[in-house]
């Protein structure tokens, strides 16, 4: 996949670090996900999916990850 083809941001998260997350928008239905240090491993997924996740992983719902 050509991922220089989409409007990458990087996570207001990452800061100023190296180890940096970003999200583009495939299209109005699938979100796509990267990390700096492997730009080519691309993730879609939906928008559905990604805020379950982020909701479970706020609550601290994985496997030992402290809640916020």
């Amino acid at each position: 996949m050509n991922t220089l083809a989409h409007a990458w941001q990087k996570s207001s998260y990452s800061g100023d670090s190296s180890n940096c997350v970003f999200v583009a928008a495939r299209d109005r239905h699938t979100l796509m996900l990267r990390e700096s240090d492997e730009p080519d491993t691309i993730l879609a997924t939906t928008r559905p999916a990604l805020a379950a996740l982020l909701t479970s992983v706020k609550a601290g719902r994985l496997g030992g990850l402290p809640s916020r």
